[in-house]
C-alpha cells in the first residue's frame, strides 16, 4: 500500500516580502498575505483523509501549519501538527538576515557558487577562536532531509501525511525522495504555499512518483510567477485528453487513437484554465489525440499557427499496441514486470525502447527551445505531446535518464511548466509538474490511470 506525502511551502513571510535570506533565522513571520495563502492551502486540501502532520518549528512554517490543520480539523479530529528540527530550512550562517543583493555584493565567489555549483557550496564560517570551519551548506541538509525520510516512512507506511516546510529543505526532500542529485537543487521551484504530491511505493529507498508538483493555483494564479530576471521562454507542457483506450486500459503507442467526449471536455479544462496565459507559439505530435488538445487550447488564442513536430509522437509499443495488460501478460511472460520495474531495459517487440524516444523527443524540444531564446521578450510556448514523450522531457530536464521513467505522472489534460531563465544555454527549471486541479478541483490526479 502506497505512502503519500503532501508537501506545502509555508507562506509569504515578512523576509519574503522584504527579499531578505532566511535560513534558519526565526525573525520572519507569515505576512496577512502569508496567513491567506495558507488558509487558501487548507481549503484546498480538505477532503483528503490525513493521517498526520509535520512541520519546522521555524514561526513562518509553524503558523502556516497551524492555520492548515486547523482548517482540516473540521473534518479530522485532533489533527495537530508534530514539529522537528529536520525540517528546518537550510542553514546559510554567513547570510542570514541579509537582502539577496547585498550577500551578493559582499561574497560575489560564495553566491555564485550558490546559483551555478549548489552541490559544491562551502562557507568558512568564523569559531570563537579565531579559526574557520568549512560548512557545506546542501550537503547538510540533503542529509537532513534523508534522515527526516527514513524516520517518517519507517513509522507511517501506507498513510498520508502532510508536510509543512519551506523553499530549499522542501527541494531537498523531493530530490532525495526521486534520486536527484544535489547539483539539480537550483532546477526544482518552490513557491510559497505551493502543494506537491509524492508518492511511495514502500519504505525509504523504495520507488516514489511524483503526482504533482509546485502546485499554485488554489491560490488564484494558474500558474507559479517567473523567478526575479527571467529573459528565456517559459515552456506549457500539455498531455493530450482521454482516449477511449486510455479508459480501458489498452496500450495505444502509434495507434491513431482519438480523443473520447471526456477527453475532449479535459482539453476544454485546459483550455479554461490557459486561457489568462498569453501563448506565442504552438508545438504538437502530429498524432490526433494530442493534436485535438492542442486547437481546443488555441479556440482561447486565435491567430497562431499549431506545428505539428513528427519526433514527439508517442512510443512504438510494437506488438503490444491495442493490447490489455492481460494480454501482454500471456503472450510476453514477464516482460510487462519488467517494463513497469526496469523499463529502460525493455525493447518493444517490433517497437522502441525508451532510449529512442529519449533521443528524439529531447532533440526536437531543444530545437523548439533554442528557437525561442535570445528575444527581446520573454515567450510562452505550448506543447502538447503524450505521456511517454512528457515523462521523457520531465526527466531530462533533471538531468535523468530512462531509469527513472516512472519517476513524473502525467495525467490526461494535465500542465506542466518548464523555465529557461537564460534560454536554451540555461539550465532549465522544473517550475510545476501535472497540474490537474482544473480537471477535477482536487490537487490530485484524479484522471484515468490507463496505459500509454
Amino acid at each position: 500500500m502506497k505512502t503519500r506525502v503532501i508537501i506545502v511551502r509555508h507562506g509569504q513571510s515578512t523576509y519574503n516580502q522584504l527579499k531578505l535570506i532566511q535560513g534558519h533565522c526565526d525573525e520572519s513571520e507569515l505576512t496577512p498575505e502569508g496567513e491567506a495563502q495558507a488558509l487558501q492551502v487548507g481549503q484546498a486540501l480538505v477532503g483528503i483523509p490525513f493521517d498526520g502532520v509535520w512541520a519546522s518549528p521555524l514561526k513562518r512554517a509553524r503558523k502556516t501549519a497551524e492555520i492548515i490543520a486547523a482548517e482540516l480539523r473540521t473534518q479530522i479530529a485532533g489533527l495537530t501538527p508534530t514539529f522537528t528540527d529536520d525540517l528546518k530550512e537550510i542553514c546559510l550562517p554567513l547570510w542570514e538576515g541579509v537582502a539577496f543583493s547585498e550577500a551578493e555584493a559582499q561574497h560575489p565567489e560564495t553566491f555564485h557558487q550558490w546559483r551555478t555549483d549548489p552541490a559544491n557550496l562551502v562557507m568558512a564560517v568564523p569559531q570563537a577562536d579565531g579559526t574557520t570551519v568549512d560548512f557545506y551548506p546542501i550537503r547538510e541538509l540533503y542529509q537532513q532531509a534523508a534522515r527526516f525520510w527514513q524516520g517518517l516512512l519507517a513509522e507511517h507506511q501506507g498513510k498520508t501525511l502532510l508536510v509543512v516546510a519551506h523553499s530549499a529543505i522542501n527541494r531537498a526532500l523531493i530530490s532525495t525522495a526521486i534520486g536527484l542529485g544535489q547539483e539539480y537543487f537550483n532546477n526544482l521551484h518552490q513557491a510559497n504555499c505551493s502543494i506537491s504530491v509524492l508518492n511511495f511505493e514502500g519504505g525509504w529507498g523504495s520507488p516514489v512518483q511524483v503526482e504533482a508538483m509546485n502546485l499554485t493555483s488554489h491560490m488564484g494564479a494558474p500558474l507559479p510567477e517567473m523567478r526575479r530576471g527571467h529573459k528565456g521562454p517559459r515552456m506549457l507542457l500539455v498531455r493530450h485528453g482521454e482516449t477511449e483506450w486510455n479508459r480501458q486500459g489498452r496500450f495505444q503507442g502509434q495507434i491513431d487513437v482519438p480523443l473520447n467526449d471526456n477527453g475532449r471536455a479535459q482539453g476544454a479544462k485546459a483550455a479554461e484554465f490557459l486561457k489568462p496565459v498569453a501563448i506565442d507559439a504552438a508545438y504538437t505530435s502530429f498524432m490526433a489525440r494530442p493534436k485535438e488538445t492542442a486547437e481546443i487550447i488555441l479556440q482561447h488564442h486565435l491567430g497562431l499557427t499549431l506545428h505539428s513536430v513528427n519526433e514527439l509522437r508517442e512510443i512504438s509499443h510494437g506488438e503490444w499496441e491495442g493490447l490489455y495488460e492481460s494480454e501482454i501478460e500471456s503472450s510476453y511472460p514477464g516482460l510487462l514486470e519488467q517494463w513497469q520495474s526496469a523499463p529502460e531495459t525493455v525493447q518493444m517487440p517490433g517497437g522502441e525502447n525508451l532510449e529512442e524516444v529519449w533521443m528524439r523527443s529531447i532533440a526536437a524540444w531543444k530545437e523548439i527551445v533554442a528557437a525561442h531564446s535570445g528575444g527581446d521578450e520573454v515567450q510562452t510556448i505550448l506543447v502538447v505531446a503524450h505521456d511517454a514523450v512528457n515523462k521523457a522531457l520531465l526527466c531530462h530536464v533533471l538531468g535523468m535518464g530512462p531509469e527513472f521513467f516512472w519517476r513524473f505522472k502525467q495525467g490526461n489534460g494535465a500542465v506542466s511548466v518548464i523555465d529557461y531563465p537564460d534560454g536554451i544555454d540555461s539550465a532549465p527549471v522544473l517550475t510545476a509538474a501535472n497540474i490537474t486541479i482544473h480537471l477535477s478541483g482536487s490537487v490530485l490526479d484524479k484522471t484515468a490511470a490507463g496505459a500509454l
